[in-house]
């Protein structure tokens, strides 16, 4: 949500900028600006647009920013005013002295704005933003860092922020308060931003801001302060990333290449924790003595992480045998839930800065509960805030449409339930074995899937012309039918709704007619009949069947429009299979609609905000 970039050095800041600004693209933006400090006159020039960030370039073109060696960039996310080049950032203040670009939301902002009226400001965006341009105004006594300072304590709410101004051409100063920022350190150039994938091709020497800090940089250094104002010690991590994990590398879009991804990125995953028959979790940080005390889980997520935690639900209670709620991650605090030191609280969340997940992992920590994280993001507000986290190591994941996080989510979950289930004396050994020896096959599994792009391709554009759709599972793939749903709305933007297969009676039958299409989950299994049963109630009312069934399933021909199979696999674990399929339908759907299948609309990659 949002995105932040900010440069200090011995280069022209612009194409720095820009190109930063680039890769910040997949999280979500509706305009965009750049502002820069002059070498010669220390003027700060300005310039904005609406819409994509290549608008702001041609505009550029006939319009440069001239030479500048500071500056401060933003792609905008709209909450506070529309998504108009007014309410683009970066904003000044009325004097134009002083330059900031904010990702997250001031609540106290009208309060502010109303004092600051009376003191004389003029404002002239709708946005929360624009005031702290005027506070650090306001308060600004010759010392930035200062007005910085004090400026954020007057503040409510979640942000992170860059600051420049031109009474100090030699400073970038940068403040984090619930929303992510990093420093990245360079030599004689320094640079903030949202996210490392930013300014990889610049730098991997990063430094992770932390909550309540306050960072100024010049050309030479870094130092960072907390909110009293006291000097405090940071450490440089070296990232590791790859640039080509940033870049489509020859695919059309970044989530098909994530898609692709898939087979490396399990394989990688259970290589690497499963070593024999033992379940290897590092950085669970409980011992098993810590497991065996638990008496009940509660899950915390949003979106597709959510979908990922009701698989885990069914898993864990099958495994280990202990009861296991799910939240989405915005209701939890508001229901007063009942936890204590013996519950286990599990947060899932790609980027580690899911606003709502960190607000419960904060509650939950606080009635007592032990909290392990499941997270993509090495150094993540919620891996800081986690007694324990269990790292995805999925790489980089660009396009918007989670796919690669989500199904490393689910094979985190399956080695933490193996694992409990073992801890707990659940699971017998031959049990064990054979959901180990099925998972080892999964990314072979999703690798055949993939090799069906054709088929699959041909079936997506064949039902591309449906206004809505419904997705039906059973069982352990009732959560995929939510997931296939919540796919095809990200991108495609037609209505679509994820649906357990025994409610279809409940109501959603209502709706099944000649133009609606009807995408049944419905691989062997224990309720394999009763799928059947639910696929010939939907026939006797003319919907239009696409099955995803198991490989060999002739049976299913008689029943589908379309059938789309998937290797056979141990029970248990196909929703890590048969989401593949939901993936690739949606993406081409969206495709033959002629819609940005990266960036979809109104969307963000990393919610920051409640």
């Amino acid at each position: 949500m949002c995105g932040i970039v900010g440069y200090i050095g011995d280069k022209n800041a612009q194409p720095i900028l820009l190109n930063a600004l680039k890769r910040l693209e997949y999280r979500g933006y509706d305009s965009c600006g750049i502002g820069i400090v002059a070498d010669k006159n220390h003027k700060i020039n300005l310039r904005k647009a609406q819409g994509k960030i290549q608008n702001l370039s041609n505009f550029l073109k006939d319009h440069p920013l001239g030479s500048g060696s500071l500056g401060i960039s933003h792609t905008r996310w709209a909450t506070h005013g529309k998504p108009t080049k007014v309410n683009a950032h970066p904003h000044f203040d009325s004097s134009k002295k002083f330059l900031i670009v904010h990702n997250g939301i001031i609540e106290n902002y009208q309060e502010i704005k109303d004092f600051l009226k009376e003191k004389g400001y003029k404002f002239l965006s709708e946005t929360d933003s624009e005031v702290i341009a005027h506070l650090i105004s306001f308060l600004y006594r010759g010392n930035l860092l200062q007005a910085v300072q004090e400026s954020v304590r007057k503040l409510r709410g979640s942000f992170a922020l860059g600051v420049i101004s031109s009474d100090h051409p030699d400073r970038l100063i940068a403040a984090r308060l619930g929303s992510p920022l990093i420093i990245g350190i360079g030599k004689k150039e320094n640079f903030i931003a949202s996210d490392v994938p930013a300014i990889l091709d610049k730098t991997r020497k990063i430094v992770y801001l932390k909550d309540g800090e306050i960072a100024e940089m010049t050309r030479k250094g870094v130092s960072i302060f907390d909110l009293a104002g006291k000097k405090v010690s940071y450490k440089i991590h070296q990232v590791s990333l790859k640039l080509d994990s940033v870049q489509k590398e020859g695919f059309a879009h970044f989530m098909l290449k994530e898609i692709y991804e898939q087979p490396k990125v399990l394989s990688r995953m259970f290589a690497s924790r499963i070593k024999g028959s033992k379940i290897v979790l590092d950085g669970l940080s409980l011992k098993d003595g810590d497991l065996q005390k638990i008496k009940d889980i509660v899950i915390v997520a949003c979106g597709t992480a959510y979908h990922a935690g009701l698989v885990g639900k069914y898993v864990i209670e099958d495994l280990a045998r202990i009861p296991v709620l799910i939240d989405v991650s915005s209701e939890f605090r508001y229901r007063t839930p009942i936890i204590d030191k013996k519950t286990l609280v599990i947060a899932i969340s790609q980027s580690g800065e899911t606003a709502d997940t960190l607000a419960a992992v904060r509650e939950a920590r606080a009635k007592g509960a032990k909290v392990i994280s499941i997270c993509n993001v090495v150094g993540s507000s919620l891996a800081r805030e986690s007694d324990g986290v269990l790292y995805t190591h999925a790489g980089p994941e660009i396009g918007v449409a989670s796919t690669k996080a989500y199904t490393a989510q689910l094979g985190m979950l399956y080695l933490f339930a193996v694992k409990l289930g073992m801890v707990k004396k659940k699971l017998k050994p031959s049990k064990v074995k054979d959901i180990v020896r099925g998972l080892k096959k999964v990314p072979n599994a999703v690798s055949q899937i993939l090799k069906l792009k054709t088929k699959i391709a041909k079936v997506a554009k064949a039902n591309s012309h449906f206004g809505c759709f419904l997705f039906l599972g059973r069982n352990i793939n009732f959560p995929s039918a939510l997931e296939g749903a919540l796919k095809l709305k990200e991108i495609s933007y037609i209505p679509a709704e994820g649906y357990a297969a025994g409610e279809m009676k409940h109501g959603p039958i209502a709706l099944i007619d000649e133009y609606r299409a009807v995408v049944c989950i419905v691989p062997r299994s224990d309720t394999y009949e009763k799928m059947i049963s639910n696929i010939q109630e939907i026939r006797a009312r003319k919907g239009k069947i696409i099955a995803i069934a198991s490989e060999g399933d002739d049976v299913i021909k008689q029943h589908a429009n379309n059938v789309i199979y998937i290797p056979s696999i141990y029970k248990m674990l196909t929703p890590i299979v048969a989401v593949v399929p939901l993936q690739l339908i949606a993406y081409y759907i969206s495709v033959a609609r002629g819609n940005d299948v990266d960036q979809p609309r109104n969307l963000a990659k990393s919610v920051t905000v409640e």
